[in-house]
């Protein structure tokens, strides 16, 4: 298993017979370097994206276009891909989908939802989500844009997820002193890859609160953008 930070929260996750583009933001993502974007979609089998907010999905119908392969997401998200030429998986909460031999099941995160790119106005587009990916021994939640939810506690307890790659630079989703609260008190990781930092000043910059908060035996793994982390 192999995951690859693609900067904000972008990941390409390699599981089972599954390359897994979670929430592709390429375009314009100052991360990203824009020259590597092949080798970053590179025998792409699925696109899943957490919600419609344009630094997760503005390049979600664009990819499956030119990759031939489905968006999975949230069922009214899929509906607005499908129209503007996008294959589409479109599912609901406690859904599970099978990718490849990697089974993904949606979960609930608490954040807001809406197409707020191209141009027009805001249309609201469900709502958001995270996943719980398992597959070759492993479970991985990717929490999503969420601040701590009560969910968070059946979700640890239920799945037992090992991985937790958690949006945790505030302002928009929660930081990291409350996402080691939330990892310390709801889930038992074994590893934790923080998200949704980094890209922008007003979001935080490292994740040494976080690694601070979590109690012994569990590592904060600071990803480097295209720089794969094997499990």
């Amino acid at each position: 298993m192999k995951i690859t930070w693609l900067g904000h929260s972008g990941f390409r996750i390699e599981i089972e017979q599954a390359v897994l583009l979670v929430d592709p933001w390429l375009t314009g993502n100052p991360l990203f370097p824009a020259d590597s974007r092949a080798e970053a979609v590179a025998g792409a089998t699925h696109i899943l994206l957490t919600h419609a907010h344009g630094d997760h999905a503005a390049d979600a119908a664009g990819l499956s276009q030119e990759l031939q392969i489905p968006v999975a997401c949230i069922h009214e998200v899929s509906v607005w891909l499908k129209g503007r030429g996008a294959s589409t998986i479109g599912f609901g909460k406690g859904g599970t989908i099978d990718c490849g031999g990697a089974k993904v099941t949606m979960v609930n995160a608490t954040h807001s939802a809406s197409v707020d790119f191209g141009g027009g106005a805001l249309l609201p587009a469900g709502s958001a989500a995270g996943f719980m990916i398992r597959g070759e021994g492993r479970t991985i939640y990717v929490s999503g844009d969420t601040d701590i939810m009560a969910d968070m506690a059946w979700m640890g307890e239920l799945h037992q997820p090992e991985i937790g790659i958690l949006a945790c630079g505030g302002h928009y989703t929660m930081d990291m002193e409350r996402a080691a609260w939330a990892a310390r008190k709801y889930f038992n990781f074994r590893f934790v890859i923080p998200c949704h930092y980094k890209t922008f000043p007003l979001l935080a910059q490292n994740a040494d609160p976080l690694r601070a908060g979590l109690p012994p035996g569990v590592e904060v793994i600071e990803p480097v953008v295209l720089e794969p982390i094997s499990f």
